[in-house]
């Protein structure tokens, strides 16, 4: 049982003062929960534990999957794959964070991966900033959480020049280069999860720039703001695989750069391979003993309860869940379902008194760096609400 305690909530305009403006749901109701999760410190180290392992986990997948051609089996769009070899090859195309979802991990209950958003991931402003927000205005300033992610990303950015050396050597080896970031015009969350981003590099030490994506030139030469001031780096909150299927001449473009070392894009392509939820089927073959991993298939299985889910896919769209007799029990559209599915193991989330269910997000950028809760129902849509948490002993 989640065990929760009650907050006084920020109200609208206080929000708003943070720069989070997306506070309020289509339906009217509010999407920061008025409460905390409850997590024991040991819990705390497990979730630490265990997204250290998966990552690691993945990587090694991810050149099991490079090495064996199997592209098509994760459902990689064909014209990025030599985006997705060359920016692997080399160690300057750093990931700089991603978040794990996880069911389970309190009272006792075994924590379970079910996807790695590793590209564009959702939550970051709520979890690095918002958390914290609670906690003071609630008086529980001396109270503690597990949530290093600010800093943890500012010492991410910073080995973007030191790679595995210590990043204390950033100044050192800094040599002027420029990180231009950018999002989508008309979209407040991703707005402010990019410029957020742009504060943690600007504090990293870098220079930085900001323009919205339709603002970039794109050439064979590298890319340039609107004023054509080119950058060495560009952090785009958009996703790799709409790159391909709608911006195919710019895939072609980045491609390039990448190829012709122009230009680095953040977070790189090759983070595609771990956004296919198509790599927990081959985690699931390279790892069948790992305690986190569930029964993952391209094919339905055979006999127990299941989650469809398509390879690509945000916010709960087009899944299904599927009882061991085959009927749909729980099911959600959306505009993801011509892409290819898998099928994953069901597992129950963590619940609360009132039935609400808990799915753990933990963020990784170098580590495991902090955590926060959606709380929702079955399947985790984009009605699911935000939860903070304290460490309790």
């Amino acid at each position: 049982m989640v065990t929760l305690q009650k907050l006084n909530p920020l109200d609208d305009t206080a929000l708003e003062e943070l720069g989070f403006t997306w506070h309020t749901d289509e339906d009217g109701s509010k999407y920061v929960s008025d409460e905390l999760v409850e997590v024991l410190p040991q819990e705390a180290e497990a979730f630490y534990t265990a997204a250290n392992e998966i990552y690691d986990m993945y990587v090694e997948a991810a050149e099991f999957v490079i090495a064996n051609d199997l592209f098509f089996e994760l459902g990689i769009p064909f014209n990025l794959i030599e985006s997705i070899k060359k920016s692997w090859e080399n160690d300057v195309h750093w990931h700089i964070y991603g978040r794990f979802d996880f069911a389970g991990g309190l009272n006792g209950e075994q924590i379970k991966l079910i996807e790695f958003n590793a590209d564009t991931p959702t939550g970051l402003f709520e979890t690095a900033l918002l958390q914290w927000a609670l906690l003071k205005h609630n008086g529980m300033d001396d109270e503690e959480q597990f949530n290093n992610v600010y800093d943890a990303i500012v010492e991410n950015f910073k080995r973007l020049v030191t790679l595995f050396d210590d990043t204390e050597l950033f100044e050192e080896h800094y040599d002027g280069w420029k990180i231009l970031f950018s999002s989508i015009d008309g979209n407040d969350e991703e707005e402010a999860t990019t410029r957020l981003l742009q504060q943690m590099a600007t504090d990293a030490g870098f220079t930085t720039g900001f323009e919205y994506l339709q603002n970039v030139h794109f050439d064979e030469d590298g890319i340039y703001d609107a004023h054509e001031n080119a950058y060495e780096y560009w952090f785009k909150l958009y996703p790799w695989e709409d790159i391909a299927h709608d911006e195919p001449e710019l895939a072609t473009t980045l491609t390039n750069i990448i190829k012709n070392q122009k230009a680095i894009i953040l977070n790189p392509a090759y983070t595609l391979l771990f956004q296919s939820k198509g790599m927990m089927k081959i985690l699931s073959d390279l790892f069948p003993e790992s305690p986190y991993l569930l029964k993952t298939s391209f094919e339905p299985l055979e006999g127990i309860k299941q989650v469809e889910k398509t390879v690509f896919g945000r916010e709960g769209a087009n899944t299904k869940i599927i009882d061991a007799d085959g009927t749909v029990c729980e099911s959600t559209e959306g505009p993801y379902d011509n892409y290819k599915k898998i099928y994953q193991e069901y597992v129950e989330f963590s619940k609360d008194i009132h039935a609400n269910k808990y799915q753990a997000g933990v963020f990784f950028a170098y580590e495991a760096c902090g955590m926060s809760f959606r709380k929702g129902s079955e399947i985790m849509d984009n009605m699911s609400k935000f939860v903070g948490h304290v460490l309790v002993k």
